[in-house]
């Protein structure tokens, strides 16, 4: 589904992604770690057109997307999520997921039927009772379930998360972990997920990319990758 081929990234003489080549096949969760500064959510920005890169290619579904917009790359199928969520604040929950699925789908759709649709989508993570709710008022967890629904209702193919459990509680995290599963099994995504919460990241995708100072320095079941001595000394310090 994704082809990354020698992607790179320079902001001045840093360079955030270095030579980058990976490939993503269809129905896979993929988790993506590393310390903090080692190009994760770069990589992401670059996929989802957010950037371009200096160097390289990216093809979706064996299309060249390397240059196109990120509202076009989202019409293809490729939806995202931020590091720190960025709603509309002075939008309602219902008017944030409704206006996605208005941009999604044009003219074919009316405003009762997107809005029936959006309702769906906050009911499926548990915010219909806050759909009037200024998305500014939420608190940090609902906000992240919000930004989910968001992307979720661009219908994608590719749902790119990034660190959707920021901020939270444990069972917090967990909830959101649950309802990542839940996601890509109900709707069948291809999910990339980029996370600093790694107990629970290790045990609710089945492949691991890690990457430091830009580059790729493993790649393999998360039982392998965590035992991979690069990775260890990358994360010295830090809780595997």
């Amino acid at each position: 589904m994704l082809d990354i081929k020698n992607l790179t990234r320079k902001f001045g003489g840093i360079v955030a992604v270095d030579d980058v080549t990976l490939k993503i096949e269809k129905g896979e969760i993929v988790g993506l770690i590393g310390p903090n500064g080692a190009g994760k959510t770069t990589l992401i920005n670059l996929i989802s057109g957010y950037y371009y890169p200096n160097e390289g290619k990216i093809f979706f579904n064996g299309k060249d997307i390397t240059r196109e917009r990120p509202f076009v790359r989202a019409r293809m199928g490729i939806a995202r999520t931020f590091q720190n969520p960025r709603l509309v604040g002075n939008m309602t929950a219902l008017m944030n997921v409704l206006y996605a699925i208005l941009g999604k789908e044009g003219g074919r759709i009316t405003l009762h039927e997107a809005s029936a649709e959006a309702m769906y989508y906050l009911d499926f993570f548990g915010l219909l009772k806050k759909r009037d709710v200024l998305a500014k008022d939420l608190p940090i967890y609902e906000m992240r379930l919000l930004e989910l629904a968001r992307a979720l209702a661009l219908k994608p193919k590719l749902l790119l998360i990034d660190e959707a459990m920021a901020g939270l509680n444990p069972a917090e995290a967990e909830r959101v972990s649950s309802l990542i599963s839940r996601i890509r099994e109900e709707f069948d995504l291809t999910i990339v997920w980029v996370e600093h919460v790694l107990r629970i990241l290790m045990r609710s995708v089945e492949r691991v990319v890690a990457m430091h100072y830009g580059k790729i320095i493993a790649d393999g079941r998360p039982e392998e990758v965590s035992k991979d001595k690069k990775v260890i000394e990358a994360y010295i310090g830090e809780e595997l």
